[in-house]
């Protein structure tokens, strides 16, 4: 028999790396546990992040019903611009929604100076509420917008035979929009239970002390300030079991919705009139100023500190956006890779692809920490791990956007391109690239976004003189200067958006022309 030679595709060295990655972490954190028992502390811990996970994931999904449903029934002027707003908390910094949040909610921010007025207690913006309040900012426009998708699936005529019926609202909701509900609302839940669990930033600002201290943060707690390797693995190791079950409960309870064949809805529909119209307009507006009042007060307290901003801000925002650029390139590079693979046929690397979920930045960065430890400062490599972690952890949101559309252009040019036996680059150049433009500049940019805004590895590598515009951002509000850290975060949210725009628009041109 003659020797063949195998080509090895890009995709299985990526996955290759990929699973080196995560499981090596994983492995690493687990061989340095001392032991594997918990203390007191270490309880309070785990069962601080489930409670607050469970809460904000429920508070999300409880809000997010109405809004969407709102939004799926009613037209009004802005519209659209509102559900362009609930694609802003993807690309906000954490670190400046936070510091939104306490202009709002702080001490002597206007609801407690409101409270005060009418001689009610105040709200502390610390501690579980703080945590929850602040999930819910994020979320709650991820859960809208994927109802509100859901919704508009529903074939049209559904509706309209409904209404041709006689068929009251609350029998429509029952017979038409419940059965959504029950499809995806589980693995949307599921998912942001999952989100809240690695919020490293919002647990580190909000959260604190024993009594609201969430994995995450006693894993930093152990590596930065107490140097207690074995006992950040132990937690590394429970935090990293904790997610990858929730990975997979959330992957089994995607299931389709079953409406079968139809139009779908994505004209808004003609929603009842009477009080359903007012609670309808009651709660999207109480949703708008929840979303917008802290912008607002990250903008009315960030102007003035622009005429003294600190020191080192600058050097700071280039290595935030040399972080994001890389990352979102490293990123992009693999999500087509791997995507293209399963697009024709490799099933499995979809599997690895969507791996990264079941970590966490805290996690990914214990593990690589514990690693090279040994042999070198950890402070020299801190821009570099953390290029690699970011790109790692944008990996799965990127693949699921470029998924679909991978395997329409191989439906639709995977013969043509075999036929004329265009080698795997030509192919890419001429026929993949041109097609995928549009979601490659979004995903691209949302990718740069996402790793400049993020505040999780770098915490644990970096030294006083490698941060990144997070890391100031934070230390500045660790410090008590909230002017200079709203100014720097005002920095942080123009630079996120630049970075999203040019990207989202080099996307676009090259989709039109």
């Amino acid at each position: 028999m003659a020797d063949r030679a195998v080509q090895i595709s890009p995709a299985f060295w990526l996955s290759l790396t990929i699973v080196a990655l995560i499981g090596g972490s994983a492995a690493m954190v687990a061989l340095r546990a001392d032991s594997f028992a918990l203390a007191p502390h270490d309880w309070a811990a785990l069962r601080f992040t489930v409670l607050q996970a469970s809460l904000s994931a429920g508070l999300s999904g409880l809000l997010a019903i109405p809004t969407a449903r709102a939004l799926f029934r009613r037209r009004f002027p802005g519209r659209d611009g509102f559900v362009r707003l609930m694609a802003a908390p993807f690309v906000l910094p954490v670190v400046v929604a936070v510091l939104g949040l306490l202009a709002v909610f702080g001490r002597n921010g206007p609801l407690n100076l409101g409270l005060a007025a009418l001689h009610l207690p105040e709200v502390s913006i610390f501690g579980l509420q703080g945590v929850v309040i602040a999930h819910v900012f994020f979320n709650l426009p991820l859960a809208t917008r994927m109802l509100l998708h859901g919704w508009q699936a529903i074939p049209a005529e559904r509706f309209r035979l409904a209404q041709s019926l006689g068929m009251p609202p609350s029998a429509q909701f029952r017979h038409l929009e419940l059965p959504l509900l029950r499809a995806q609302l589980p693995g949307i839940l599921m998912m942001i239970f999952l989100i809240c669990l690695t919020s490293f930033a919002i647990a580190l600002t909000l959260g604190g002390g024993p009594k609201a201290s969430t994995l995450e943060l006693a894993i930093y707690q152990a590596l930065r300030f107490d140097f207690d390797l074995g006992r950040a693995a132990l937690l590394a190791t429970l935090q990293f079991a904790l997610c990858a079950a929730v990975t997979l409960m959330a992957a089994r309870f995607t299931v389709a919705q079953g409406f079968g064949a139809g139009v779908a809805s994505h004209q808004v529909m003609d929603g009842p009139s009477g009080w359903r119209r007012g609670v309808d307009a009651v709660m999207l507006a109480a949703v708008a100023v929840f979303l917008m009042t802290p912008l607002l007060g990250v903008v009315v307290k960030g102007v003035p500190g622009l005429q003294d901003l600190p020191a080192g801000i600058w050097y700071a925002l280039l290595r935030s956006v040399a972080v994001a650029l890389l990352s979102a390139v490293i990123a992009t590079a693999a999500a087509v890779s791997l995507a293209q693979a399963v697009a024709k046929g490799q099933k499995w690397t979809e599997t690895v692809a969507m791996l990264p979920m079941a970590a966490s930045s805290l996690v990914l960065g214990t593990g690589l920490f514990l690693a090279l430890h040994p042999f070198l400062r950890v402070e020299t490599v801190a821009l570099p791990v953390t290029v690699v972690v970011n790109a790692t952890l944008t990996l799965p949101y990127l693949f699921r956007l470029l998924l679909p559309e991978l395997r329409q252009i191989q439906q639709d040019y995977g013969r043509l391109t075999a036929s004329l036996g265009l080698p795997p680059t030509a192919a890419l150049r001429y026929v993949v690239l041109p097609r995928l433009a549009r979601p490659l500049g979004y995903g691209t940019g949302l990718a740069a976004a996402l790793s400049m805004g993020d505040l999780g590895v770098i915490a644990l590598f970096a030294g006083d003189s490698g941060a990144t515009l997070p890391l100031l951002v934070q230390r500045l509000m660790g410090a008590y200067r909230m002017e200079q850290a709203a100014a720097a975060a005002l920095i942080l949210v123009g630079a996120s958006y630049a970075l999203f725009w040019v990207f989202d628009r080099i996307g676009s041109h090259y989709a039109d022309a």
